[in-house]
């Protein structure tokens, strides 16, 4: 299996991966960077979890396009202002292609699909909880930070959703964090269990305690305590 995944335009998604810190793989986590980032971004965080999850291994692919406005970076799809519209279309434009690398990626490490999680900062946060939640078979878990969620008036009936936990810095000027709230009540009457945590004096970004709520989440996940019937639709994480 390629370590790249071509989609009709040629397109190539890659980026850095980790491989489990003890044994084969039990679980996969692909992390989805921001707007003007790349994977390298992310990756970082998997070795901030590999104490807390040893079986994971992790992807994280660079977005398809370069960025307009960072040269050096990558975006999902070009997005000019926080607009409904906008995101939307991007997203779904930008849908096949993570798709077909989620799938590839689960062939490679020898997991079902059922093993999948998905975390992104951001513009990977909208990607995420898009694809995650149009999957095939439910992923494991989705985390996002500091996003938004595109198209919360469709999002679909799911018989087996996945947990849901989203994290944001109270003082995000990026992506205000209102877009937690609404994603939260969206997801909610969807009957799709969220967890979520502000933080306080927090901007557009990812902090240490952020890290740590999302590592313990996905050990959580993994182990079946989040079981969406063991759960209520919608509750805080964390102090």
């Amino acid at each position: 299996m390629s370590d790249s995944e071509k989609n009709g335009s040629g397109h190539v998604l890659n980026g850095p991966r980790l491989a489990p810190a003890r044994g084969q793989a039990t679980h996969l986590i692909v992390l989805c960077h921001g707007y003007g980032s790349d994977g390298n971004d992310l990756i970082g965080i998997a070795r901030h979890w590999q104490d807390i999850l040893p079986g994971a291994a992790f992807a994280a692919p660079h977005a398809p396009e370069r960025c307009v406005q960072a040269a050096n970076g990558f975006q999902w799809f070009s997005l000019s202002r926080i607009d409904p519209h906008e995101t939307l279309a991007g997203v779904e434009a930008a849908t096949p292609l993570l798709d077909a690398f989620l799938d590839a990626e689960l062939e490679r490490v020898n997991l079902p699909p059922e093993r999948l999680a998905l975390v992104g900062f951001s513009q990977g946060t909208m990607m995420a909880l898009h694809v995650g939640l149009r999957r095939r078979v439910s992923p494991a878990a989705l985390v996002g930070f500091s996003g938004l969620l595109a198209a919360p008036e469709a999002v679909p009936a799911l018989k087996n959703p996945p947990p849901i936990l989203l994290l944001h810095g109270q003082d995000d000027q990026v992506i205000p964090d209102a877009a937690l709230f609404a994603a939260a009540i969206a997801l909610g009457a969807a009957d799709i269990a969220v967890q979520w945590h502000r933080t306080p004096g927090l901007g557009h970004g990812i902090d240490q305690d952020g890290m740590m709520l999302a590592g313990r989440f996905l050990r959580d996940a993994f182990s079946g305590r989040l079981a969406v019937r063991n759960l209520p639709l919608a509750c805080r994480l964390g102090g």
